[in-house]
Order: C-alpha cells, then structure tokens, then sequence
C-alpha cells in the first residue's frame, strides 16, 4: 500500500512540475496579449483558462498531501487551444451584444453617434473610413493584430484611408521609436536629431506624401467639431474630456483624438516631477523627485463613466497611447493629434486641461463664422486660468489680443520669438477683429487648414517655436488671425511649483542624462528650422550647412511659409524686425482696427 501511495506521489509530482512550467510559459507569452483585450471583452479570457489549470494543479497537491487518490485519468490540458476557445466565445458574446444594441437603436452596419436620448447616424457609404472601429481602450492595443497589415498597405498605397490605418501608422513608427531610443542611449544631440528624421523619413513620411495637398478624408458639412488634445502625464485629462461633451450644444458632433503620453509603468519607473518639499535655513526651496504609481488614464475615466461611455462606443473618441519613454514634447503630440482628424467641419486644437462655458460649440462655430475672412479664418486666444476646485465655469469674460512679443533672452530658448498679449477692444465689438498670432494651445478653424498649414512631424524636443511657426505658415497660406470676443473655455496654467512632470526630464532620464540639459541640447537643433523659416542671420542655409545641421531642413518646402503671403510681408504685418531682433507696437493689433 505505501509502496502504491509512494508511486502516485512520484508521478504527481513529476506531473505537477511538467503542469507548472507549462503553465509559466504559457502565461508569460500570452498575458500582455489577452490584457489587452481586457476591456474589449469585459473579462480576460485567460482567466477561466488558468482557473481550469490550476484546478489539475490542486488535484496533484492533494495527491502529494495524501489528502486524495491519484485514481483518476490525468486531465489532459491543451492550454492554447482553451485559449482560442474562450477568446472565440468572448467575441461571439460581444458581437451579440453589438447586434442587440443596433437593433435596439434601430441601426444596421453604420456608426452611432448619440444625441441625448437620441441617436444621430452617420452611415458607412458617408464615412467608410471610420470602419473597422479602432477602440479607445484597452491602452496599446495594435491596430495591425486586430485588423492586419491590409489596413495599412490601404492607407498608404490603395487609395483608401482608414482611421485604424492611420493609428497603425503611428503606432509602428513609435514602436521603432522605443528601439531607436534604446540604441541611441549614449549618442550625442546631433546624431540623435539626424537618425531621428532618417525615422521620420522612413515611417511617418509616406503618410504625408500620400495625402499632400488634400485632405486625408472628405470634410463633412455637418458642423462636426473635432478637438485635438495631446495630454503629457495630465491627470485632469478625463475631467476636461467630461467638461467638454457636458457643456456642448451638440455632443454628438463633437469628436476627440487625444494622444495620451503617460507613464504606464512598462519597463520604467514612473517618477514625480520636481517638487516643492519645503526651503532650506537660507529661504530657498528644497526639491525632490519621487518614484510613483502609474498615470492614470484619463480616456478610461471617461469612457467607464456611464454617463458618457455611449461617447466612446460610438467612435467619438480616438486615442493614441504614447510611452512617456516616447514622448519628446508638445509639436509632436499635436503633429500625432491632428492624424486622428476623421473628416469633421471644423478643426480645434486645446491643451488637455481645460473648463469649459455652456454651448462653448455653438457659439465658436458662430464666432467663426462672424469673422470677415470667414472660411479662412483662426480663432485663437491665452485662455482665462482656473484652478481645481473653482465653481462652474461660465465663460463670458473678454476674450485676450495676441498682439505682443519678444526674443527670448533665455539660454535654453535660443532667442526664438515668444508671442504674448496685448489691448483689448471692450465688450461691445460688432464682430470678432484680427490678431497678429495663433496660440498653440487654443485655436479653431476650418478643416481645410490641416491642409494649407500640415502639421510638422520634424519638430521633436521643442517646447517653444511652434507658435511664432504656426502663425507665419497661418497668415502665408491665407488664413487671418482673429481673437475671439469672449472666452468660453479656461485653462489651468501650470507653474514649476506645482511639481508636475514635464517632458524634458523624462528625456534626461531616457538618455541617461538627468536634467533638462540633454533636451536642451536637442531643442538647440530642432529649433534651427524654424529659426530659419523665420529669417534669422545667424540660421541661412550656408550656417546651417557649415554647423553640419542641415537636415534640419529636411521636407522643409513642404512646412515653411506658404505662397499666398510672403515671410517679408509676415514680418512687416506684425512689425518684426529679423536683423536687430526686435518686436514693435502692432497699432492694428492692439487697437482693434483690422476687421
């Protein structure tokens, strides 16, 4: 009888042993996978499959035990073809429940798009390319393993552009990017800015030129609103999200392409921004920077609120998830976020933290159109601030004049053109008047100016610039600047004292420089094109050269100055003078005269 017992121990143990590695492989090649598909499904279908397992496991720990015979059949476990079971079972339960939802809403085979209680529909022979549905969740989801490489073979080479192409595109360019990174740890700035647009060229370029000069998707002329938001580590993402849909006149023509660019945790630890933690027997601040939990993600706290998940089902809400590792500043967030446009009206494009007035919508898309230069005509202002925990915001206040400047005199902005605010023309303005600047982090206009004014995918490590760039290719192209009579949106600026990650110090880390140094160092060169697209004496094509920065200039005909305008006569609008550096008085500007 022992002899027996001793028997079935040994093959139990040697069974639970084999069961335990196999058990360890399998779920180390498929749990990332079948995380992802999480929130598609509601459940990870790992789990039953690994209950089952760990079922036969208890079984031979009985047997060891002596708890329980070893009398019966060894259960044979094939752990992936239970997998692709329970995941084909998911699918079939999530198809039914979609068939059961449009039949309910009374729809078939088109895009939902909610209206209150009610259901707008734009239907697939007017929108093809919002089929197949990329969804907004899980974070990093592949649009290529949902939907195979056609989907991008499609949008670059058929013809036939697709929103989950598009994401595919971007999503296999920043895979690149995350190697590129890790090969680049210890290159110095100028090689990582010139192997950094050899990748551009490579991965992001074919995308432009396949769409130059048209819109990627036919425009609709149904007074859809689309906002572009790149949210760097924002924790007040979700919040502005759930502002704006709330206080819209029309939310169900209002779409989002957010580029969230969080610390997920993945490979890294996620570490605090600088932080205030008291001052020292001389008055000065004392500072640190913490480990921390990761970010948390502001579209799945929209999209899990039940009061707008219809939103994010719908297809309004289009996110494209960025590694903080990836992350290398704020142009290239907007370039990612202007990519997620998918046909809408109107064009606006917003920092990720921000307040909202009632029928902001409504009454933008008639600002808009109450400008002289209306289609081509910019809506731009500096937002009125807010801070958490402020009431309702309202709106109504008059609205700021980008009518000032200067050169920069710090050494980490290299002497770039920074705009700033200027008179103001009261509360009783008949119609909106124009401004000398745009506003990088509030603008809105037509669609059309994605076409005229693309967005530069050769601008990585810059925080400033962009505005100074993308008003001087604004006004060239045609478009005229206007400021907005009142303010219907808010925002929370953000000074260093908050503590707050920012961008720069991700990229020490990442280079295994700590500090802001390194991006300094890749801003300096960077910031050469639009140096150059602006006319400055020390950044001709000859210095560019002889410093060995010309790939700066790389694509550079096709996001400088437009034809329509001249730089000169940019430069005479808004009263700068190149040579001696210097911004004067905009009389037009700061009095209100230019209608």
């Amino acid at each position: 009888m022992q002899q027996q017992q001793k028997g079935q121990q040994q093959i139990a143990t040697e069974r639970q042993s084999k069961l335990l590695e196999k058990i360890k492989m399998f779920k180390d090649s498929n749990l990332d996978k079948m995380n992802k598909f999480n929130k598609l499904f509601g459940a990870n279908p790992l789990d039953p499959v690994m209950k089952d397992a760990h079922q036969e496991l208890d079984r031979m720990q009985g047997v060891l035990e002596g708890k329980q015979k070893n009398d019966k059949p060894m259960k044979k476990l094939d752990l992936h073809q239970q997998l692709a079971d329970e995941v084909h079972k998911k699918e079939e339960e999530k198809k039914k429940q979609k068939a059961a939802r449009k039949k309910e809403l009374g729809i078939v085979d088109n895009v939902a798009l909610t209206q209150g209680d009610k259901v707008a529909v734009i239907s697939d022979e007017d929108a093809p390319h919002l089929q197949p549905h990329f969804p907004p969740l899980p974070p990093h989801t592949m649009s290529v393993e949902l939907f195979g490489e056609k989907i991008i073979t499609d949008t670059l080479s058929h013809n036939k552009p697709t929103m989950a192409g598009i994401i595919a595109i971007l999503q296999r360019f920043l895979q690149n990017l995350h190697q590129f990174l890790k090969d680049h740890r210890d290159s110095k700035a100028p090689t990582v800015i010139n192997e950094y647009f050899a990748l551009v060229t490579k991965y992001l370029v074919p995308l432009e030129e396949a769409y130059r000069d048209k819109p990627v998707f036919p425009i609709r002329e149904d007074g859809s609103i689309f906002m572009s938001l790149g949210a760097y580590r924002d924790h007040l993402l979700g919040e502005t999200l759930r502002q704006a849909f709330k206080n819209a006149a029309s939310p169900d023509k209002l779409f989002v392409g957010a580029v969230v660019q969080n610390c997920f945790g993945i490979d890294v630890t996620c570490r605090t921004g600088v932080e205030v933690k008291g001052q020292d027997e001389h008055g000065r601040p004392i500072t640190k920077i913490s480990d921390r939990e990761p970010d948390v993600n502001g579209i799945e706290q929209f999209c899990d609120d039940p009061e707008y998940t219809k939103y994010c089902d719908s297809g309004q809400i289009r996110a494209l998830y960025v590694n903080e590792t990836e992350s290398n500043g704020p142009t290239t967030a907007r370039y990612f976020a202007s990519k997620l446009w998918g046909g809408e009206t109107y064009f606006l494009q917003a920092d990720a933290h921000l307040r909202f007035a009632p029928e902001w919508d409504r009454l933008y898309t008639e600002e808009a159109k109450a400008a002289k230069s209306y289609p081509k005509a910019v809506l731009s202002a500096y937002p009125p601030g807010f801070s958490e925990g402020d009431p309702p915001y309202k709106g109504g206040t008059v609205g700021t004049r980008l009518c000032t400047c200067a050169f920069s005199t710090s050494d980490v902005e290299h002497h770039i053109i920074r705009i700033n605010t200027g008179g103001t023309c009261g509360e009783n303005a008949n119609a909106p008047t124009q401004i000398a600047y745009i506003a990088a982090g509030f603008f809105f206009a037509r669609a059309e100016f994605l076409t005229d004014v693309p967005f530069d995918p050769f601008l990585p490590w810059c925080f400033m610039g962009e505005e100074i760039a993308l008003s001087l290719r604004a006004w060239t192209n045609g478009w005229d600047i206007y400021a907005p009579r009142k303010n219907l949106i808010a925002h929370q600026y953000r000074p260093g004292r908050m503590g707050l990650p920012k961008f720069w110090e991700n990229t020490g880390r990442v280079f295994g420089r700590p500090g802001p140094g390194f991006n300094t160092q890749l801003q300096s060169i960077s910031l050469k094109r639009v140096k150059y697209m602006v006319g400055y004496k020390d950044t001709t094509k000859e210095a560019l050269e002889d410093l060995g920065h010309s790939v700066v200039l790389t694509d550079f005909q096709h996001y400088g100055p437009g034809e329509t305008r001249t730089m000169d006569e940019f430069l005479e609008h808004v009263n700068i003078d190149i040579e001696k550096e210097n911004c004067g008085n905009i009389k037009w500007c700061n009095k209100c005269l230019m209608d």
